[in-house]
């Protein structure tokens, strides 16, 4: 896989992985290529040759829950129904929308419209509530706008503009297949631009949002009231909850919900309705006919630069497998997942936990006060492994009958599962859920039950591997599992407390200096170049402490090796974040991501370890050089 014609210690990505990048073949169906994305195409592949030996009747499970997995698979299959249908199944839901006249006439349905999916307003849920995470609360935060962000809709912005047309390119299409007329198709389509400029022009852009410790601001429901009239949002609430409405609810997007007049009120009503219409259409369309499916689908094709549209038996798994991902998981872990593996990786992790302690104690800018508030954290951190041990009972209760059309099944789903999440808002937090299913490529911090979660599917090469060495799997899942852990003290997770409750932990001067080291890793990456772009500092800094935290926690357990071979330890690293992609899909990346690319994450962090110097005998000469007054290591 290396490329020979790039010296390492000028560019550890290209010398990893540029043989490999120089023949690999992007799928039609995908953005991109490499690491996550090639282990997620092994797994996908693995789960569809099951679901297909399910649905044939050549396997069972002793999973009820994978009964109706396999039975919605079958509805996204049966292509020769879902083209008889058309339309069709989703006109009520849409002469729903469009018998709505006034404010009034929203008022009055709202209550069904949040429970059957149709866009509000605003956004209404129910979430834990960040100060006190034994608890949920009320949410109340702004609707999604078309373009990735809002600074996509700058007049010199070019790619805006572009996208936009492709949006409307599509929806035109979409709409030819509604019983509205050519002039009401036009006006809805204008109407629906109008009111998503409007949107952008109030609600917070990709980089506030990745400042999530922010989102917690609670507001008395009566001055939440005032900005948001003429909807009702008491009504809806009183309706929901009864003589318990939540007389404090927290909103997430203030400066929309204070400003919602600008995008919303009585007099551009009409905007709305044309828009929400024109919003659930585009939904519904995943569940109709394949060719109104496959029309839907080209904002994003145009988005991400993705040529087609997975193939139909692709498109079933993937629409069964992510509705019914907990148990799907489960099924996963259960038939795939050794505990062997699992065994040697949750030691793994608690060797690093212990050795990020050692780290902390250490540390030179905090003083001891919140070094034990910071290792008490660290010992508080719970690590789930592979998947979980039991299915939630929510599951068996998303049911459908066998004659519904896939759209009325999936409208059926969603109504069960919304009912469940509002249902929670008197009730306990479950610290056991998984943020993530066990047939996942990923792995996450969560910051308010501090907990780790590798899914099972994560435990492969070339993350790891029991065939692999110590110092491979170090340099893999080993400084993914550092990642995860470092997203503790990151610039948000350094917020919370080891409960995973809002709260300021820290000496004053302590968190000036932890906000100075903050700014130093923005500097660090903030303008590097990339693919005719420039990467964000701000907007990836959370990911790039982590990547540097995990990166020190487990070059310190290298050193404790018998058989250490740093070299491996970083090729391994730059394997993991292998990746070849679509343009579209890296400009997206660089526009919204909170993560820095792929070759940047593989370049970066080792410049500022000793390690990385040593390893190759890397000079000031070499283009993997960072002066060791510019290297930074913050945990």
């Amino acid at each position: 896989m290396s490329d020979t014609n790039v010296r390492i210690q000028d560019d550890l990505y290209e010398a990893v992985n540029g043989e490999w990048l120089k023949t690999a073949v992007i799928p039609d169906d995908r953005p991109s290529i490499g690491g996550f994305a090639t282990l997620s195409d092994e797994v996908e592949k693995l789960m569809m040759e099951d679901f297909k030996a399910f649905a044939n009747g050549e396997k069972t499970s002793d999973i009820p829950e994978m009964k109706y997995a396999i039975s919605l698979y079958k509805k996204v299959l049966d292509e020769d129904r879902r083209s008889r249908d058309g339309i069709a199944p989703a006109l009520p839901i849409l002469e729903r929308i469009n018998a709505l006249e006034s404010v009034e006439d929203l008022n009055n349905a709202a209550k069904e419209f949040l429970l059957d999916d149709i866009s509000l307003p605003v956004v209404l849920g129910v979430a834990t509530d960040m100060q006190d995470v034994t608890k949920h609360s009320f949410i109340v935060t702004s609707p999604q706008i078309i373009l990735p962000d809002t600074t996509y809709y700058a007049e010199d912005n070019v790619q805006g503009k572009a996208l936009l047309a492709d949006f409307s390119d599509m929806v035109k299409k979409v709409l030819k297949f509604t019983p509205l007329t050519e002039d009401e198709q036009k006006a809805y389509l204008a109407d629906t631009l109008a009111y998503d400029a409007l949107i952008a022009k109030k609600v917070k852009s990709r980089l506030e949002w990745s400042e999530y410790y922010k989102n917690h601001n609670p507001m008395d429901i009566d001055e939440v009231a005032g900005y948001l009239a003429p909807f009702d949002i008491k009504r809806l609430l009183k309706e929901l909850y009864g003589d318990r409405a939540p007389k404090t609810v927290i909103v997430y997007d203030p400066r929309a919900i204070k400003e919602m007049n600008g995008y919303f009120n009585a007099g551009n009503f009409t905007l709305y309705k044309h828009w929400l219409y024109v919003k659930k259409l585009l939904l519904s369309c995943a569940c109709l006919s394949v060719e109104l499916k496959t029309l839907a689908n080209a904002y994003r094709r145009a988005l991400t630069g993705v040529a087609a549209d997975p193939s139909l038996e692709k498109e079933a798994y993937r629409y069964a497998s992510n509705t019914y991902s907990e148990p799907v998981g489960v099924y996963y872990g259960r038939t795939y997942f050794g505990e062997e593996a699992k065994k040697d990786v949750v030691d793994m992790c608690h060797r690093i936990i212990d050795t990020y302690k050692l780290r902390m104690r250490r540390n030179t800018f905090l003083a001891d006060q919140t070094k034990e508030q910071a290792i008490k954290k660290l010992s508080t951190i719970v690590v789930k492994m592979g998947y979980p041990d039991t299915i939630r009972e929510i599951w068996s209760k998303l049911v459908f009958d066998e004659e519904d059309s896939l759209l009325a099944a999936v409208e059926k789903i969603e109504r069960v599962r919304n009912e469940d999440q509002l249902d929670k808002l008197y009730k306990p937090v479950d610290r056991t859920k998984w943020v993530m299913p066990g047939h996942m490529v990923n792995a996450c911090y969560n910051p308010f039950s501090n907990d780790i979660t590798f899914p099972a599917a994560i435990l492969q090469k070339p993350f790891y591997s029991l065939k692999q060495s110590a110092s491979e799997n170090l340099g893999g899942i080993g400084a993914v599992i550092g990642h995860e852990i470092s997203h503790a003290f990151d610039n948000n997770g350094a917020n919370f407390d080891e409960n995973g409750n809002l709260k300021n932990w820290w000496l004053e001067e302590d968190f000036a200096a932890f906000k100075a080291l903050t700014q130093d890793m923005v500097k660090q990456f903030d303008g590097i170049a990339f693919h005719g772009g420039k990467v964000s500092g701000e907007l990836t800094v959370s990911e790039n402490i982590a990547d540097n935290g995990g990166m020190g926690v487990t070059l310190e357990i290298m050193h404790t090796l018998d058989n250490a071979d740093f070299k491996a330890y970083f090729m391994n690293w730059a394997r993991v974040w292998c990746i070849k992609a679509k343009e579209e899909y890296f400009m997206l990346r660089l526009a919204s991501d909170v993560h820095s690319p792929g070759p940047v994450r593989a370049n970066m962090p080792p410049r500022n370890f000793a390690e990385w110097y040593e390893a190759f005998g890397v000079t000031d000469k070499d283009g993997m050089y960072l002066a060791p007054e510019n290297r930074i290591s913050i945990w």
